[in-house]
This record gives C-alpha cells, sequence and structure tokens, in this order.
C-alpha cells in the first residue's frame, strides 16, 4: 500500500475509533438513565449501512462522512413524542441526567486514552533511553553544559524513561518561557544536575523541531552513509543505486555520515539531485528524483548500513504492574490534557503559535506514519487524538458537548433554560467559530504540505 493510501487507511480507522467511542459515552448513558436512543451514528450525512436492534428498535448507522458522528434521542423539541414516551424524552429529564449524558462523550475519549496508556504499561515496550547526542554551540542547551552521552532522568522532578516522556515536560517549559530542572547521568555513571534556561525560545510552534531550537539531538550512533537496504520502487532503486553505495555527497555539498545525509536533503521532496557514491572499486553520479511522503524532506528510499552493537545498551524495557499502571495511565492523560490546554490558551492570548493547530490532512499523515511503525506508536497517536478530542468537544462553544454545559450552568444558576432566541443566536455562533477553526486548519494542513 502506498504511503498515502496508509495514511488514508490509518486515518478512517482512528476517527472510526475514537468518534465511535465518544458517541458510545453519550449512548451508554442515556440508556443507563432511561433516555430512549432513537439513532448512533458513526459519521455524518447519508447512512451507507443502517440495521436496528433493541427493545427500542434503535438505528445503528455507518454514515458517508467519516469526520463525526452523533447520537439522536427522544426529544419533544425534534418532533412529536408518544404519551407514553414522554417521560424517555431528554428534553424533560432532570438537569443532573442531562449534564451527564452530554459529558460521557468527552470523558469516554479520557477513558479511552487511559485504557491505551495502561495496556502499554502493562504489556511493556521498548524504548530508546533519552540519551543526549549532538549539541550545538550558542544554544540554551549548550548554556546549560549538556554534553553528548548524557541521559535524561528527570526533568522538573518527573522521570522521564522515555523520549515521549521528555518531550512533553520540555514542551510545558517551553509554553511557560521559563527554566527547567534537569537531573542526568553522565557516561560515567555519575548522577548530576543542570538547569535549562528556555526563556528565549520564543513561540512554541513558530520552530516546530523542539529539541533543535533547545540545540540537541537525540543521540545517535556514528553511522557512515552508506546504503544498507534500498525500499523496492522508491527513488534510489528507481535510480540505480545499490546496496553497498556509500553516499559521499549531494549535489557536490560532502556527507560525512548518515546525520549529515539526512540534513543535505533537508527539504528537498521532489527535487532532483546529483549523488556521488563510492561504488568500492570506482566513483559514480548518480542523478536522483527524491521522493515525497507527506512532509517536505527529500525521500531516497533507503536504510542505512547499521554496524552490529551500535544500538547495544540504548533501548530498555518499560513495563509497570497492573496497580502502578493505572496510576501512571491517569498521569500522564492529566499531563497530556493540561498541554493541550495550556497550548490552547497560549495561542488565544498570543503566546503560541497558531501552527500548532491541526487539521485532518495532519492528523491522516500522523496516523499514517505512526501505524507503519507498529502497534504501540499507533496507539500512543490514538491516546493523544483521543484527548484533543475529548478538550475541543470541552471548549464552551454552542454546538459541542461544552456548549451545552454551558447552558446547563446558565440553568442551574438562574433555574431556567436560556431563552430559545439566545440558543438559536449561541447555535450561529458556534457554527461560525467552528468554521473558522476549521478553516484555519485546513490552511495550516495546506501550508505544511505545499512548504
Amino acid at each position: 500500500m502506498t504511503g498515502i493510501g496508509t495514511s488514508i487507511l490509518a486515518f478512517v480507522v482512528a476517527i472510526g475509533v475514537l468518534v465511535a467511542f465518544h458517541e458510545f459515552g453519550h449512548y451508554w448513558v442515556a440508556r443507563r438513565l432511561g433516555v430512549k436512543v432513537l439513532r448512533y451514528s458513526i459519521g455524518f450525512g447519508k447512512p451507507l449501512y443502517t440495521w436496528r436492534g433493541g427493545r427500542d428498535q434503535t438505528e445503528y448507522c455507518l454514515s458517508a462522512i467519516p469526520l463525526g458522528g452523533y447520537v439522536k434521542m427522544l426529544d419533544e423539541r425534534e418532533g412529536n413524542v408518544a404519551p407514553e414516551d414522554r417521560h424517555r424524552a431528554f428534553n424533560v429529564q432532570p438537569l443532573w441526567r442531562r449534564t451527564a449524558i452530554v459529558a460521557a462523550g468527552p470523558a469516554f475519549n479520557f477513558i479511552f486514552a487511559i485504557a491505551v496508556y495502561w495496556l502499554i504499561f502493562v504489556a511493556g515496550t521498548t524504548e530508546v533511553r533519552p540519551v543526549i547526542g549532538a549539541v550545538q554551540e550558542g544554544t540554551p542547551a549548550a548554556e546549560a553544559g549538556l554534553e553528548r552521552g548524557d541521559e535524561l532522568l528527570a526533568v522538573n522532578g518527573r522521570a522521564t524513561p522515555t523520549w515521549d516522556r521528555v518531550l512533553i515536560t520540555l514542551l510545558d517549559g517551553a509554553l511557560s518561557r521559563d527554566r527547567v530542572e534537569l537531573s542526568l547521568r553522565g557516561e560515567d555513571g555519575g548522577e548530576f544536575s543542570r538547569s535549562l534556561d528556555l526563556s528565549g525560545l520564543g513561540r512554541v510552534g513558530d520552530n516546530p523541531d523542539l529539541l533543535g531550537a533547545i540545540g540537541f539531538r537525540p543521540w545517535q550512533p556514528e553511522i557512515r552513509a552508506r546504503i544498507g537496504e534500498l525500499i523496492a520502487g522508491g527513488s534510489a532503486d528507481e535510480a540505480g543505486l545499490l546496496a553497498g553505495d556509500e553516499i559521499l555527497t549531494v549535489d557536490d555539498r560532502p556527507v560525512d555520515d548518515w546525520s549529515s545525509l539526512v540534513a543535505a536533503l533537508g527539504d528537498r521532496a521532489g527535487s532532483a539531485v546529483i549523488l556521488e557514491v563510492d561504488r568500492g572499486n570506482r566513483i559514480e553520479r548518480v542523478d536522483v528524483q527524491l521522493g515525497e511522503q507527506g512532509s517536505d524532506r527529500g525521500i531516497l528510499g533507503i536504510r542505512p548500513d547499521v554496524p552490529a552493537g551500535a544500538y547495544d545498551g540504548m533501548a530498555h524495557t518499560v513495563r509497570y504492574g497492573p496497580l502502578e499502571a493505572t496510576g501512571q495511565a491517569v498521569v500522564d492523560t492529566w499531563r497530556a490534557s493540561v498541554l493541550t490546554l495550556n497550548v490552547l490558551w497560549k495561542m488565544i492570548v498570543g503566546q503560541a503559535s497558531l501552527n500548532n493547530l491541526s487539521g485532518p490532512i495532519t492528523i491522516g499523515q500522523f496516523a499514517g506514519d505512526t501505524a507503519s511503525s507498529g502497534l504501540v506508536p499507533f496507539l500512543k497517536f490514538l491516546a493523544i487524538v483521543s484527548i484533543s478530542l475529548g478538550i475541543l468537544n470541552l471548549l464552551p462553544i454552542p454546538v459541542l458537548d461544552g456548549g451545552h454545559l454551558l447552558y446547563f450552568a446558565v440553568e442551574a444558576i438562574k433555574g431556567s433554560p436560556p431563552s430559545e432566541r439566545a440558543q438559536i443566536l449561541g447555535q450561529q455562533v458556534g457554527i461560525m467559530m467552528l468554521f473558522g477553526l476549521m478553516g484555519l486548519a485546513f490552511y495550516n494542513d495546506l501550508a505544511r504540505l505545499l512548504g
């Protein structure tokens, strides 16, 4: 399957699973509280497949537009209700029941994330230890005294056994533009602390390469720019490159190792380049048309010739017992939620770039990339997107769950629902706000896609 095909399939699966779980929250709580559910739909628009089930003969639908879903409940505001069914209509329920039903959708998104993290933690994953690689001079990392080979043990007292944890905690510090305290272990085994000043990084999102802005890279062994394997049908394969070829230059720019090869390709997606390669007994120049796969980085379609033992000692297994995994899953979900809210707030007040907002194209690319990387990366992706969906739906925007909860809060304070006129006006404003957010997200997607 092509990269685009993988991204589309992974996106549809991801959105389908997360929407189904979100809407199941509304459905399940409504049923438990005695409200009659007329339809449970995954997707919007024309139903592609429908079946009925249960004592209420609820319609279950798969619909044409896989960008959401809905649960339709019996409601006097949307049609005639038989007198014998009136007590099961949503609109006549006590305020606490309506609140519970509406809040259940976002709540199930967070429950889904906790369950995914728990499963990953209990099963255990092999992770690369967060060891620092090259440190660039004149950067916050260099000023803090970080060196190649230092392993990050904790950031601001939070243990960081994986690069995921490192990135989340550093991003939190970058949003606050504050110092973060690092606990490290040197190559000699000694442990020490360093203070990393992130106040000069600028707005989060202006530079999507957070580690690069801080001034260091994850550790990598020094690997020669020698082709270990060609991807069938890739640019290098079609250009006639061979396994064992060592790339010496890209457009006459010297290449010292694999990292400098990656840097030399830079933002060259779709470009033609000339490679000078050492083929053992002769030097050859080869014209290559670089590929592209959802990013601006040039894709050669090769894998490096990694020496045996190059990564020895760099991987470790992260695993927790069932009880400890529950606490860790809740903590990780909470931290990701707080971080997401922090980013949203910083965007509103102008302290974070609007580039942080992504739409379905970027989400589809990440879905394809993580699905290609394996089950665990894809599950982590699902957990993060589920958290984001939960938070998005809790925003106090009419037409979203958060907007309905806002109306319920007004009703609790004043003793009666907002007027019909106010609710209609709120719906119109909410739709305009959603279209604005969607337009900005699509613009960001296209800007990234077109470079």
